[in-house]
C-alpha cells in the first residue's frame, strides 16, 4: 500500500499536463465506434462502481481510457496498430506507463465491437471487486 501511495504522489504532475488538453479533446471528439461503444458501457461508475476516465493524458502518452482506482489503462487498437513501428511505439509506451504502475489492457476494435460483452468481462477481472 504504502508503494502505491508513493507511485499515485511522483505520477500526480504526469497526469492530464496541460500541454495535451487540445489533442484529448480532438480524441474524444473523433472516436473510433469502438470508443463510442466502450465508452457507452464504461460512463457512469457502470462498471463495478469505478470512476473511468476517457482519453486521459500520462506524461506524454494519452490512453484511450483510464480507471484512476485501479491505475488501469484500457486502449483499443484499429488497424493502425497492427505495423510495426505502430508495435514499437505500443511496446515502448506500455513499458513507461508499466514503469509509473499502470497496467496496460488492450483489445482490438473489432474485439469491442463484436465481443463487448467479453470486453467488459475481461475489464472487470482486472478491476477486482
Amino acid at each position: 500500500m504504502k508503494r502505491k501511495l508513493l507511485i499515485n504522489k511522483i505520477n500526480m504532475h504526469l497526469n492530464n499536463r496541460k500541454n495535451l488538453k487540445k489533442r484529448r479533446k480532438q480524441l474524444r471528439n473523433n472516436a473510433t465506434r469502438a470508443e463510442k461503444i466502450l465508452w457507452n458501457r464504461l460512463t457512469d461508475k457502470q462498471l463495478k462502481g469505478r470512476k473511468i476516465r476517457r482519453q486521459h493524458s500520462f506524461g506524454n502518452y494519452i490512453l484511450d481510457f483510464y480507471c484512476p482506482s485501479e491505475d488501469l489503462g484500457i486502449e483499443g487498437d484499429g488497424k493502425g496498430h497492427d505495423s510495426m513501428d505502430h508495435s514499437v511505439y505500443d511496446r515502448k509506451r506500455s513499458a513507461y506507463l508499466i514503469r509509473h504502475g499502470i497496467k496496460v489492457i488492450r483489445f482490438t476494435n473489432s474485439e469491442v465491437v463484436e465481443h463487448i460483452e467479453y470486453v467488459l468481462g475481461k475489464i472487470g477481472d482486472e478491476v477486482g471487486d
